[in-house]
C-alpha cells in the first residue's frame, strides 16, 4: 500500500506494540495492520486498503479511549499528525487529528484566547470534539462540538472531504457527536473564546471528618443557584496509600468540588462561600489563575494506566440516589472507584445542528474504576449497581466517557439521534467499514 513503510506495522514487526501503546493500558489490541499516519493522504490510503479487503477501520490518537472492534482489521494512529495553527482575528484553531489540547491552550494564550478543552491537557482535541466535548467552561459556552466550523474527513469511499454546516449539513451534524463512525476526521477548525484568566480550583474535604452526604447535599443546593459562567463538578474517591501522593491524600476518602468561573476573583470568592462553609477543608486551591493553569483545577493523572468506566446522563440530581452511589463506590467498595458528578445545563442545553445527545440532562454521573489482576468482571458488577441506583432520572450514556465499553452501543444516543446516524451510516458506509453503530 502507498503509505511510508516506516510507519506500517503488522503483528510481530519491530515497533508494532509501541505503535499501539496509548494512555489506556487495560485492553489488548491486535489489529492486523497499524498505519502511523503522517497526513490525510496516509489516511486515504489506509481506508482504501481496508475497503478493498473488507476489513474494519478504527482510529487512535492518544489512546485515552478504545478504538473499537479492530482485531484483524486496520488501525490508523494519528499521533504524528500534530500540526495546528491559531487565527487570532477569526478566533479559530485549526487542529490536525493528533493535536492534544495542551498544545492548543499554549498556542492560543498569547492572543488572549482559549479553546473549549477538557480537564486533561494530554487528550486529543479531535476525538474529544467528535464525542461532543464537555469542557471546563461548558456551562457558559456549550459543547465544544457546537463551535466547529469545518471538518476534513476521509469517508468509506476513500474521498477526502471538507465538510461545513453549509456544504453538507447532514454529514456535518452526524460527525459532531457521532464520532468516527462515519469516517476518519483528519483535521477540524474550531472556535476559540476570549478567556485569558479565570477564577477556579478545588476545595477538598476528608470524608472521615465531614459527612459525605452533607457535602453532596450542599453541592446540589449550591449548583441550583449558579450563573452559567460557573462550571463545576464533585469528585469522590478513596486515594491509595502510596508515597507518590501528597501525605494529606494518602489512604483518605476525599470529596472535591472543582470550580471554573470566568468572572472576577471577588465575585468568585462570594460564589464559593457556601462551599467553604461546609466544614474544614483538607485542601483549598481556589484562586485567580491564567487559563494556561486551568488543568490544575482537576489535576487529572498524566501517566498511562488501566481503567474501565462509563458516564450516565441524568435529568436532575437526586440527592438520595447520588448518596447511594457514593456509598457503593466509597470506602466500603473494597476497590478504588472514582465518581464525578458534572453539573450541566446552561449553554449545554441549547439546541445545535449536530448529534450531541441528551442536551436536557442536568448532570453527568461519571464512574471510573482502575483495573487490577481481576480484570473487568468485578468493576462491571459494581457499576451495574451504580446504574441501578439512578433511575428513573437516567436519560442515557455519555459517548466520551464510555471508557473500555464503547462497543456497548445501547443508551449512547436517544432514539431520534440514533435513527438519523443509522441512516447516514447506511448511505455513507453500507459495508460498515467504521464499525461504531
Amino acid at each position: 500500500m502507498s503509505v511510508s513503510a516506516r510507519y506500517v506495522f503488522r503483528p510481530g514487526d519491530a515497533g508494532y506494540d509501541e505503535e499501539l501503546a496509548g494512555f489506556q493500558t487495560g485492553f489488548v489490541l491486535r489489529p492486523g495492520l497499524v498505519v502511523g499516519a503522517t497526513g490525510a493522504e496516509d489516511v486515504r490510503a489506509a481506508v482504501a486498503y481496508a475497503a478493498g479487503r473488507g476489513l474494519p477501520v478504527s482510529v487512535q490518537a492518544t489512546g485515552h479511549g478504545l478504538p473499537g472492534a479492530i482485531d484483524g482489521g486496520v488501525l490508523i494512529t494519528t499521533r504524528r499528525m500534530d500540526a495546528g495553527r491559531i487565527d487570532p482575528g477569526a478566533r479559530i484553531a485549526r487542529v490536525a487529528a493528533g493535536v492534544r489540547w495542551g498544545q492548543v491552550v499554549e498556542a492560543a494564550a498569547p492572543h488572549g484566547l482559549a479553546p473549549l478543552n477538557g480537564s486533561a491537557p494530554g487528550v486529543g482535541a479531535v476525538s474529544y470534539t467528535l464525542g461532543g466535548g464537555l469542557g471546563i467552561l461548558a456551562r457558559e459556552f456549550g459543547w465544544t462540538a457546537d463551535h466547529v466550523r469545518s471538518l476534513d474527513v476521509v469517508t468509506a469511499d476513500g474521498a477526502l472531504r471538507q465538510v461545513t454546516a453549509a456544504s453538507d449539513p447532514e454529514l456535518y451534524g452526524g460527525l459532531l457527536g457521532g464520532g468516527h463512525g462515519l469516517g476518519v476526521v483528519t483535521a477540524l477548525e474550531v472556535g476559540l473564546v476570549p478567556v485569558a484568566r479565570l477564577y477556579g480550583g478545588a476545595i477538598a474535604f476528608d470524608g472521615a471528618v465531614t459527612d459525605p452526604a452533607a457535602v453532596l447535599r450542599t453541592y446540589a443546593e449550591w449548583t441550583a443557584t449558579l450563573p452559567d459562567a460557573v462550571t463545576s463538578s464533585l469528585a469522590a474517591l478513596v486515594h491509595p496509600d502510596l508515597p507518590v501522593l501528597p501525605p494529606h491524600l494518602r489512604g483518605r476518602y476525599v470529596l472535591s468540588v472543582r470550580v471554573a468561573f470566568t468572572g472576577d476573583a471577588a465575585e468568585g470568592e462570594r460564589l464559593v462561600a457556601p462551599l467553604r462553609a461546609i466544614g474544614p477543608a483538607l485542601a483549598d486551591s481556589l484562586r485567580e489563575m491564567p487559563y494556561t493553569e486551568s488543568h490544575t483545577i482537576h489535576s487529572d493523572p498524566d501517566f498511562p494506566h488501566a481503567y474501565w468506566g462509563d458516564g450516565i446522563m441524568v435529568s436532575e440530581l437526586d440527592v438520595a440516589a447520588a448518596t447511594s452511589v457514593l456509598e457503593l463506590t466509597g470506602p466500603k467498595a473494597g476497590r478504588m472507584a472514582v465518581v464525578q458528578l458534572n453539573h450541566l445545563g446552561g449553554a449545554l442545553a441549547r439546541k445545535r445542528p449536530n448529534s450531541v445527545p441528551y442536551r436536557e440532562a442536568g448532570f453527568l454521573v461519571r464512574a471510573l474504576y482502575p483495573l487490577g489482576d481481576d480484570g473487568t468482571e468485578a468493576v462491571r458488577a459494581l457499576h451495574a449497581r451504580v446504574e441501578a441506583a439512578l433511575p428513573p432520572r437516567t436519560l442515557g450514556r455519555a459517548v466520551n466517557f464510555a471508557f473500555g465499553d464503547g462497543q456497548r452501543g445501547e443508551g449512547l444516543y436517544d432514539p431520534e439521534t440514533r435513527k438519523r446516524l443509522t441512516g447516514l451510516k447506511a448511505n455513507l458506509d453500507p459495508a460498515n467499514l467504521f464499525r461504531r453503530y
